[in-house]
């Protein structure tokens, strides 16, 4: 066996903010001093070497000199840690509001996992997304007009359509996004959200058969507009996918993408 030194591609401020989240963590549930293998900080490093480069546990564990199930159960609780911190969506639309923004970006992802067993009653695979024909789950975010990733949804078998997924957990009677839109602060989705609500703007789908042209020149240019600024929301995932790439292909059971979801995006707010 080779022994060799590694570098952490992670700001020391992001590991010391886990480790004293990790820290609080065993205060709160009565862990004794000196009786766990790793201290928060080594536990600290294990977590984000698997958000960062995500691979085998067993590996992450033998490095940092625990067993395998220690190294899972050192992870889960990192993640339960973090993503304890994530905001909720109306904590999240009101710091908007108060910061002045005109609008948020919604828009959903597909976050790829190993397959779990959960057959639909016609005999599909709840978590197998017909449309990218892969197993994974459905991830629904908002971001900022600058494309800062702000919040996210939990997760939704792969099956699940986005307007599905956000009626869900984003749209639901008396949401705070229309309740948002209705105090100014509009919400911008693609045509997947058609039938979504008052005060979401999606672009005009053009005629069954029928080309772009035959649209008015006004909603042309609607549709245009809009896509160009729901570009900049849209990088949101792929900033969080590249960052972290536990986020590319989770091997852990698909009901956690949620839970890893939310705590990429902690650890991404801090970063900078």
């Amino acid at each position: 066996m080779v022994t060799y030194v590694a570098t952490l591609g992670v700001p020391r401020h992001v590991v010391e903010f886990l480790a004293r989240l990790l820290a609080a963590h065993r205060w709160r549930i009565g862990t004794p001093k000196g009786s766990r293998a790793l201290g928060p900080f080594r536990q600290a490093v294990l977590v984000l070497c698997w958000f960062r480069e995500p691979g085998c546990v067993h590996c992450l564990a033998r490095d940092a000199g625990v067993s395998q199930a220690t190294g899972y159960r050192y992870l889960h609780e990192g993640i339960d840690v973090l993503a304890e911190k994530a905001p909720e969506l109306h904590e999240v639309l009101s710091r908007c509001q108060r910061e002045g923004m005109t609008h948020v970006i919604l828009d959903g992802t597909l976050i790829e996992s190993d397959r779990l067993a959960g057959m639909r009653d016609n005999g599909n695979d709840w978590w197998f997304s017909q449309k990218h024909k892969v197993f994974g789950g459905n991830i629904q975010f908002l971001s900022a007009p600058d494309g800062t990733p702000l919040w996210v949804s939990d997760v939704e078998p792969g099956s699940t359509s986005d307007s599905t997924a956000a009626r869900i957990h984003a749209l639901p009677a008396l949401s705070a996004l229309y309740k948002a839109a209705a105090d100014g602060l509009t919400t911008l989705a693609d045509k997947g959200y058609i039938g979504a609500g008052i005060g979401i703007l999606i672009a005009v789908r053009r005629p069954k058969g029928k080309s772009e042209h035959a649209l008015h020149v006004d909603t042309r240019m609607f549709n245009t507009l809009l896509r160009h600024v729901r570009a900049l929301g849209e990088r949101s995932a792929a900033e969080l996918k590249q960052r972290w790439r536990a986020l590319q292909h989770v091997a852990l059971s698909p009901s956690r993408i949620g839970d890893i979801a939310r705590a990429v995006l902690v650890l991404n707010g801090i970063w900078k």
